[in-house]
């Protein structure tokens, strides 16, 4: 039985209160969470500690306290753990001077599999028309789709990327996600940092969220929201006649502000479920149509921001 959203039941891959500092600095500071089968999505504001985190997950950094552990080994300790896990880091990690193919060539040789897969995986990420170009050559999203290959070409059990759609057009961002979110679907642990938050809120099955180093949040979109009770929900209302209803609004205990915009309301509300039974009711009673209820901030990009601010 798990205690809290940043805990899956049977994990693939762990953080136990895990801390890393470097002299007086802290990076991460008491970090528990674990990851399964799927997307998660590990997000923070620069600085915030994701690069450090995955970094320990893959046991490139040791932890200064707590531990890691990966199908439940420490990746540190047993180097057989690596035949199941990819990193894709944010550094470019590139040798300018091969050539796509021979850069995934390398990285399948590097892990011991086979070399069949090397163009498989070039196509996979729509490099095959410039797949004897150095990469050098390359352009920052080219670079960033190399690198996806040579992870790919390893057919990792646990794929690990940190900023992954840097430097991607629309296309090609939109191809990537593709990508991540068939591996999950297939039974992968797919994990991705990134401050792109349109992206994230698209492919993720779930979120981890970092700020200054520590577990800020964790959950899908919607119930990390419902978690912060403490601030008001925003709420967007169409509805005919909008000032005799934001005059009975405001008298609601439910209700802590109304703003009035043309036909449209923005209500802020500490009771989103009683509003929501209240409102149709009073439409009723003044006989106005109701056409629009929605929350204005339920999206990834403020939830984040919500958790930024609080931490300040």
């Amino acid at each position: 039985m798990t205690t809290s959203p940043a805990v899956v039941a049977n994990p693939t891959v762990e953080a136990r209160e895990v801390s890393k500092w470097f002299g007086q600095k802290v990076a991460v500071s008491d970090v528990t969470c674990s990851f399964g089968p799927g997307l998660t999505g590990l997000l923070g504001p620069n600085g915030a500690g994701k690069t450090t985190l995955l970094r320990m997950i893959c046991g490139l950094l040791s932890t200064s306290d707590g531990s890691v552990s990966i199908h439940g080994t420490d990746p540190r300790r047993d180097h057989r753990v690596y035949r199941t896990v990819a990193l894709v880091p944010e550094e470019d990690a590139v040798y300018g001077f091969l050539s796509a193919r021979r850069f995934v060539t390398y990285a399948a040789d590097l892990s011991g599999v086979s070399r069949a897969g090397v163009d498989e995986a070039i196509a996979l990420v729509e490099l095959i028309s410039a797949a004897d170009r150095p990469i050098a050559e390359f352009s920052k999203g080219m670079r960033q789709r190399a690198k996806v290959a040579a992870a790919l070409v390893t057919d990792p059990d646990v794929l690990v990327l940190d900023e992954p759609l840097n430097g991607t057009d629309p296309v090609q961002r939109a191809h990537l996600i593709e990508i991540f979110k068939r591996l999950a679907r297939s039974g992968k642990t797919v994990i991705v940092s990134s401050h792109v938050l349109a992206e994230v809120e698209r492919m993720a099955d779930r979120v981890i969220a970092i700020v200054d180093g520590r577990l800020a949040a964790a959950g899908d979109i919607h119930a990390i929201r419902q978690a912060m009770a403490d601030i008001p929900y925003r709420l967007r209302i169409d509805i005919e006649q909008p000032r005799r209803v934001a005059a009975r609004l405001i008298d609601s205990d439910n209700v802590s502000s109304v703003t009035v915009t043309g036909q449209t309301l923005r209500v802020e509300t500490s009771d989103l479920p009683a509003l929501g039974t209240e409102l149709p009711r009073l439409a009723k009673d003044l006989g106005v149509r109701l056409t629009v209820f929605e929350p204005e901030d339920e999206s990834l990009e403020s939830v984040f921001r919500y958790l930024v601010r609080r931490r300040k």
